[in-house]
């Protein structure tokens, strides 16, 4: 797995393309889940440059029916990781991504106040890609590292703190192999 490094909380591989769509966490140093998404925009499709148009609020309502929809949110996670491994940056570790929205992890709500929002691109039911697999290990790999309160219990899906509310990163992840990929025993 390729090595990785942080540098004042931005992963110095990734190519940084900063968001508007984040504030202060309430402690900056309680850096303590990673959460996983998926996204596709418009939905189901892939390598547009609408996700990045959308995590920094220059979404086009005019480009895509669906994009009417979204247009007004103010949405963003801390990495993308697109269908070829590449990684995206939007906002800074230590601070406060908005990615979770109502959210409860073990008990304690409002998970955007201590999480890393990592969005996979991609949807609940198609496959996600060999390389996104690596990405995403090398980049938790790495978290953990410099985070080490994110530890392997502390990493999951949106689906997971937000019940009924969220799918992703859906059917098609495969926490199996990303375990596997960490070192992590089932």
């Amino acid at each position: 797995m390729p090595c990785m490094r942080i540098d004042e909380h931005w992963l110095v591989s990734a190519r940084a393309c900063l968001s508007p769509h984040y504030n202060q966490r309430p402690d900056s140093e309680d850096v303590s889940l990673l959460v996983i998404h998926n996204i596709s925009l418009p939905p189901g499709q892939f390598d547009g440059p609408y996700i990045e148009q959308f995590f920094q609020g220059r979404l086009d309502p005019d480009t895509h029916p669906y994009f009417a929809e979204i247009t007004a949110l103010r949405v963003s996670a801390h990495l993308l990781i697109r269908r070829d491994g590449s990684v995206i940056q939007f906002v800074p570790f230590n601070a406060r991504a908005w990615h979770a929205g109502a959210s409860c992890f073990n008990g304690r709500q409002q998970c955007n106040d201590f999480s890393i929002g990592i969005e996979l691109e991609g949807t609940d039911t198609l496959p996600y890609t060999e390389q996104q697999y690596q990405s995403l290990a090398a980049v938790t790999q790495t978290l953990m590292q410099y985070y080490p309160a994110i530890t392997r219990d502390r990493i999951t899906g949106h689906q997971h703190i937000a019940p009924g509310r969220k799918t992703d990163p859906g059917e098609a992840f495969d926490w199996k192999k990303l375990h596997s990929l960490l070192g992590i025993d089932e």
